[in-house]
């Protein structure tokens, strides 16, 4: 936890740095900056907010409740204000989701390389999003006990953080389908001989994503396509990789922003992971979760910058690199710490660039 926090108050004291050159306020830039912007409006003044953007009207519908909500009893139960509230749940969230993917870590190969995969998660290009006013790290939270509550058979537990996962971010619904498909492989091994808990823990698992979807729906009048007329009109919808395709196509002809062939090189190499996790038998529940993820990146279209923001989530990805660097510093050390500076320095300024210089979508 320590190491975690450390590597994360450097990237935040280096994006202060780099806004303060820009002429840009910190905590405006890690509180208020984009989707940040939306969700800290939810905390206040509820759902409701419409936008015309690019020749058609968005809603905040978009946006799942969980992190707005946690914000609100914050800001109910404290002095702080909009900003400091949701930062304070952004980085509890991220610090219990690295003691959660140390857990899990720590089980599967030990200690080592459960600290090594917090390191790693913590230095990703995107990681700098673990300090901002963003979902990811109380998807990432809720993401990580729930696989530990898996992994040691904890059914009902798991079922029920894969619920509020649910309803942290519109990916959630990747968490309950690694419970669900981890049940299973258990009641197929078992062949139907298994706890009344198991089966708790399964049907709890995608209650928090449905109920949001169905919720948006009836508000929309269309029960069961509402909430994806939402995200269609944000230019967010599953086509099999078409629209992300179409992205490559064009930026490679007319590429004008750097973030662009980074975020390719990023999820090119989330693709190479993925092979290694399931070349590595990864268990059951992780290669579904990190696959599920993946395959939403893959073939969603949408903002393309912001497809390693959505990867940030799948920390399973880098328990083969976890692994591979344990492995290098007890051989040479020396190679092993080169390793991670190279990967401190690179996330720090590239992830200082995309809040304070880029201009695509975090």
């Amino acid at each position: 936890m320590g190491l975690f926090l450390g590597v994360r108050l450097v990237g935040t004291l280096v994006l202060a740095l780099v806004g303060h050159a820009g002429g840009r306020h910190p905590l405006t830039l890690l509180g208020r900056s984009w989707d940040s912007v939306w969700y800290l409006g939810i905390a206040v003044h509820g759902y409701g907010r419409l936008l015309h953007l690019r020749a058609t009207v968005v809603s905040d519908l978009a946006f799942f409740p969980l992190y707005p909500a946690l914000v609100r009893a914050v800001t109910a139960l404290t002095p702080l204000g909009g900003i400091g509230a949701g930062l304070l749940v952004s980085w509890t969230a991220a610090a219990v989701a690295a003691a959660g993917i140390y857990a899990v870590g720590a089980r599967l190969h030990g200690r080592a390389v459960g600290t090594v995969l917090v390191l790693l998660w913590g230095l990703l290009p995107h990681s700098v999003v673990l300090s901002m006013a963003y979902t990811e790290p109380v998807l990432t939270a809720f993401a990580a006990w729930s696989l530990y509550a898996v992994l040691t058979g904890n059914w009902v537990w798991a079922g029920t953080l894969a619920a509020c996962a649910g309803l942290a971010r519109p990916n959630g619904f990747a968490v309950a389908a690694a419970v669900l498909a981890a049940a299973g492989a258990t009641v197929w091994r078992r062949r139907g001989r298994v706890s009344h808990r198991l089966w708790t823990g399964a049907a709890l698992a995608p209650l928090g994503w449905t109920a949001y979807v169905l919720w948006v729906g009836l508000r929309s009048g269309d029960p069961l396509g509402g909430y994806f007329e939402v995200q269609r009109r944000w230019g967010s919808r599953f086509d099999l990789g078409e629209g992300s395709l179409d992205m490559v196509r064009r930026s490679l002809l007319h590429a004008t922003k750097f973030a662009f062939p980074v975020t390719l090189v990023i999820v090119a190499v989330a693709v190479v992971l993925y092979a290694l996790v399931l070349l590595e038998r990864v268990p059951l529940p992780l290669s579904v979760y990190s696959g599920v993820l993946l395959l939403v990146v893959i073939g969603g279209s949408g903002f393309f910058e912001s497809k390693p923001r959505f990867l940030l989530p799948a920390f399973p990805l880098l328990l083969p690199l976890a692994r591979a660097l344990v492995r290098t510093a007890r051989a040479r050390p020396w190679h092993a710490t080169v390793v991670v500076a190279a990967l401190a320095g690179l996330g720090y300024v590239y992830g200082a660039y995309l809040v304070v210089f880029g201009r695509a979508p975090l």
